[in-house]
Formats: C-alpha cells, sequence, structure tokens
C-alpha cells in the first residue's frame, strides 16, 4: 500500500544522503535553507566547501579514506593527482590531512612545526608560502577552505590571515627594492689569497647583474646591517633616479651617502688591491 510505497521511497532519500556524505559532500549549507540561502549560489561554486580541522585530517589518502587533501593559508587542495609525494609513504605524506603552512617555509617537518601558524617567520619565507600557494593553485584542484586559524565558520577570511597577506605584500615589496639595490649597485667581484691580500674589481658582469658599464669598487654601508660589503658604483651620469636632463654633477652615483672608498686604492680604478 502507500504506506510501503512511501517507506521504500524514504529510504531510497536516505542512501542518497548516505552516499552524498560519503563524497564528501557538505551538509551544512542545505541547514541555511529557511535563512534566505540560495542552494544554486552554493552549487555553483564547487571550491566552496568549509572543511573543520578533524574532517581534513580524514584526508591522508589511506585505504578507507575519502581522499587525500592538504591545505595552504587556510586553502584546501586536492593533491590525489600527486599521490606518490602526498600519499601514504611519500616524502610528503605529513603534509596531507592538515594546513602546515609553517612547514613550507621553514622546512621543519617535526610536530612543532606542522602547523599554520606563520606569525614571526621572515620576509623571506613568507614569500616561499605564498609561492607554494601559488604552486598549488596552478597544480592542484581547489577544494575548499579550513575552519580555523585562517577562515572562520562562515568561510570568512580571518584577522590572521590579512595578517599573513600584509606581511606577504611588504615582503614581495622588500624583494623588488633589493632587487632595484642589485641594479644600482652590484656587487663586486672579489678574490683573497694570503700572497697577494684582497682584491676587488668590476666588470658588466659582476654580482650576476648584466649592465652596460662597469664601474668602480666601493663599501656600502645599508641600514640596518652591520658592516659594509663590495659593491660597484657608476662614475658617470645622473644619480641613480634622477632623468639625465636634471641639473647633475655627471658623476652617476660616486656621490650616494652611503658609499666609502678603500683606503689606499685609486678612487676612478675598476680595480682595487688591499
Amino acid at each position: 500500500g502507500p504506506m510501503r510505497r512511501g517507506a521504500a521511497a524514504a529510504a531510497l532519500l536516505c542512501l542518497g544522503a548516505a552516499c552524498l556524505l560519503d563524497r564528501g559532500f557538505d551538509p551544512r549549507p542545505w541547514l541555511l535553507l529557511g535563512r534566505g540561502f540560495d542552494p544554486r549560489a552554493w552549487l555553483m561554486q564547487p571550491r566552496g566547501r568549509l572543511l573543520s580541522a578533524a574532517e581534513l585530517g580524514r584526508y591522508r589518502g589511506a585505504p578507507g579514506e575519502p581522499g587525500l587533501y592538504l591545505a595552504v593559508l587556510g586553502r584546501i587542495f586536492d593533491v590525489e593527482r600527486g599521490r606518490r609525494h602526498y600519499g601514504p609513504g611519500g616524502a610528503y605524506s605529513s603534509l596531507a590531512g592538515r594546513d602546515a603552512s609553517r612547514a613550507f617555509a621553514t622546512g621543519d617537518f617535526t610536530q612543532a612545526g606542522l602547523v599554520d601558524d606563520v606569525s614571526g617567520l621572515s620576509p623571506g619565507e613568507m614569500l616561499a608560502v605564498r609561492s607554494w600557494l601559488a604552486f598549488y593553485r596552478q597544480h592542484y584542484e581547489p577544494v575548499g577552505k579550513l575552519v580555523g586559524r585562517f577562515y572562520d565558520e562562515n568561510g570568512a577570511p580571518t584577522e590572521a590571515l590579512r595578517q599573513a597577506e600584509a606581511a606577504i605584500e611588504e615582503a614581495q615589496k622588500l624583494k623588488a627594492q633589493s632587487e632595484q639595490g642589485q641594479q644600482q649597485f652590484p656587487p663586486c667581484n672579489s678574490e683573497w689569497s694570503s700572497a697577494k691580500g684582497s682584491r676587488f674589481w668590476c666588470s658588466r658582469q659582476s654580482g650576476g647583474v648584466s649592465r652596460d658599464w662597469t664601474g668602480v669598487p666601493r663599501k656600502l654601508y645599508q641600514p640596518g646591517s652591520r658592516g659594509s660589503r663590495c659593491v660597484c658604483v657608476r662614475t658617470a651620469g645622473a644619480p641613480w633616479g634622477q632623468p639625465d636632463s636634471a641639473e647633475h654633477s655627471d658623476r652617476g652615483d660616486l656621490d650616494n651617502p652611503q658609499l666609502e672608498e678603500y683606503e689606499g686604492c685609486d678612487p676612478l680604478a675598476p680595480q682595487c688591491v688591499l
């Protein structure tokens, strides 16, 4: 009768839901249906799943587990394609099923190092985290977000994520400045021997910076760093960053206040032996 049919239909529905749950379907958005939630918008975002740390921990790729995931800065990626690296027994298996953002920068794969706290990392380490995030975005399928340090239970960014992103932006600025600094003051070539002492010299390739001028050796003192290093300095034209049309002394960067001559060396010779 109709009762039996109803029970059978209910059983089918339960099976359907169980199947969905098995595939990592997130039932929470359906609970929001009564609150003006639009399921179509949610379904249009296949990358929109929210997982807790405990849920993500089930995705280490072991037999009977639902898959192989990892997270960086709270972004979860399906790394099944890289199973030989991230799966059980792989060199990076300790990264699976968790957000170990810090370890991507430090290379510390102990339990203490496999954490998502990136506060206090150096600018270079923050750039490493960023480049790994870019790598996963490029090569693996994004799944969603990890609820915790970087995203709240609604998937909205937290203050910790904003701080991490600000640190990455700052690190990118520093890197650009340092690359610019390399162009302005490329490192010298240098060698030392007990017989001849120290020799510094400039060439159009020194410091690995190709340019159309040779320059002369000078000591460069940089704010915040102890001691000086040998750099090659342009001896003609306008100072760095000034247009050639401006009034200038045609001495390149020789008058830069951060520079000092090597005592006992010809100030305009491309080589200096001390």
